[in-house]
This record gives C-alpha cells, structure tokens and sequence, in this order.
C-alpha cells in the first residue's frame, strides 16, 4: 500500500489522525462482531445491545463479551494504527525498530523484569487503591469508585478459566492483543509523536505513560499502571524494538491470566485481585532483583546498533539516557 498522507504532519496531526483512524477501527469491529454473534452464538443485533448491557443476565454473556473484547482490541489497536502508519507512507518494520535485532535473552529478561517487580508495584497499587481525595472531589472519588467496582464486576465475570482451552483463550484476548495493540498505539505511535513534538524522550515516555493509565478508567490503579507505562516506554527506547515492549506487557497480563487460571483450578490459594502490599522481603527482593535487571537491560540494550537504514532518520531520535 502506498502511502497518501505525508509523513511530514506535525505530530499533532498525526496523533489526530490516530483517534479518527482507531475510531474508524471500532466501528468495523461492532459490524465483525454483529456478524461474528449471529454466526457463533446466533445472536442478532439487537440482542447482542442487550446482552453486552448486561452480560450477567444471559447464559452466553461472558463469551459474548469475550469476543466483544478480543475483536476490539484486534481492529482498533492493530489493524487501524497499522493502516495509520502506511497511510504515512512508513515502512512498518523501519518505523517500529530503528536498532539491530536484540538477543533473545535480552527480550525475555525484559518479561522477567516485569514480573520480579510485581511485588515492590505492591506497594504502589495499595497506596492508590486506598487514597482519599479531597472534599471537593467527592463526587469525582464516588463516581471513580462506582465505575471500579462495575469493571471488577465484568472482569470477574469474564475471567473465568477452569479449563486449559479457556486459559489459551483468555492469554489471546487479555495478554496478546493487548499486549501487540497498546505497544502499537501508545509507544510505537504516541510516544514517538510525542517525543517528536517536544524534542524530550523523557517527556514522551511519561505523558504517554499517564494517557495509557487513563484510558482504563481505573482512577485507583491509576499510578502504578503509569509507571508501568512508563517502564515499557524505556524498555522500547532503550531497544528501539517494538517486540520488547510488547513481551514485556505480555508477561504482565499473561502472568496475572495464568495466576487467575491457578487460582480458579483451586492450584494456589492466593486471592489475586487483592490490593494489599505483598511482605517486606519480597519487597525488598524485588527491588534488589529490578534494579538489577533495569541496570543490565539499559546496559545491554543502549549498545546495540543502529539499523543501517534507519541511521539517517534516527540520528536527531536517539538520545543516549
């Protein structure tokens, strides 16, 4: 496909340009997922409004919403963004990787990094999860607490794995295609952008990591989906490869899918939507753990090359941290 957008808009542009088109992506997903319902569940359109209202009352609501969830993601954060970035006339892999392939190794210990500091981001989560605001923030704090509750509600309702089936489809609809869709949008297309418009890679990191915590709409795991933001935002510039990111956002939501899995086949008995600070010495491990792995990662990855075609273009990207 050739590209009929010049690839030279100003970044406010083109983040424009990513809403219209993601946008665009939604609307061709309900038309999919009409036609998906009727073939699959035999739900026509109508009803599949009613049952995506309220999933709870009918028998096929959870899978429903399953598919509701995974085509989505799928056309929103994928096919549209992707469309965006050809429509620029950028050549997908050049755009994404502007560095030299990274061992493996390096990309694994990225999805590592993830789950060794799982236990130090405890603290943060129980911080935010009990914070108090003000009193003229009342209302806000009331109606942020009622939309938490109603998404625990849904989550609950469709993360339901007691079968290894069930389990490989839960990791396609809540660990890859989020985990491909969202490093597309916010680090390989935002954070870019962003990072273009203000000339400061640390700027870009955390705005974009402060927009991919607000577009949950959970207000009390609002910090410690940032910072998670944030990190996946170092690790890419870092690399300069989309893949690493986006392992690494893998291992966050396919750990916490597998440890729901374990947990519902009555595997472990650890409540694991709890919000409390996990024990002090596996705090201070997983802080010892990450720092290390964060200092060897940076390490590692800052010395690898540049990709000969992407040198010309990435001389005024790539900063050393």
């Amino acid at each position: 496909m050739k590209g009929f957008i010049s690839k030279d808009l100003h970044p406010s542009w083109v983040l424009l340009l990513l809403i219209v088109y993601m946008a665009g992506g939604y609307f061709v997903a309900m038309f999919v997922i009409g036609l998906l319902a009727n073939w699959i569940f035999g739900i026509g359109l109508i009803e599949l409004a009613t049952v995506a209202t309220n999933p709870a009352d009918h028998p096929q609501g959870p899978q429903v919403m399953l598919l509701l969830q995974g085509v989505l993601q799928f056309f929103a954060f994928i096919v549209a963004p992707a469309f965006l970035l050809l429509s620029l006339n950028y050549r997908l892999g050049d755009y994404l990787n502007w560095k030299m392939p990274s061992p493996w190794l390096l990309v694994l210990l990225s999805g590592i990094l993830i789950i060794a500091i799982m236990p130090a981001n405890s603290v943060i989560i129980q911080w935010n999860a009990h914070m108090n605001f003000p009193d003229f923030m009342r209302a806000f704090e009331e109606w942020a607490r009622q939309q938490e509750e109603q998404l625990a509600e849904l989550t609950k309702l469709i993360t339901q794995f007691n079968s290894v089936p069930e389990l490989l489809i839960g990791l396609v609809v809540f660990a890859a295609i989020p985990a491909v869709g969202e490093e597309l949008v916010f680090r390989g297309i935002a954070q870019q952008q962003i990072h273009r418009w203000s000339g400061n890679i640390h700027v870009a990191i955390w705005v974009t990591g402060i927009i991919f915590a607000a577009i949950h709409v959970q207000f009390f795991g609002f910090l410690p989906r940032a910072i998670l933001g944030a990190l996946f935002g170092y690790l890419y510039f870092w690399s300069g490869r989309i893949i690493v990111p986006i392992v690494a956002h893998f291992a966050n939501n396919g750990f916490t899918v597998f440890l729901l899995y374990l947990q519902q086949t009555r595997a472990i008995d650890t409540n694991i939507e709890s919000t409390e600070a996990m024990p002090w010495y596996s705090i201070a491990l997983s802080l010892l753990v990450s720092v290390g792995l964060l200092y060897f990662l940076r390490q590692a990855f800052v010395r690898q090359p540049l990709r000969p075609q992407s040198i010309a273009q990435a001389a005024g990207t790539e900063q050393q941290l």
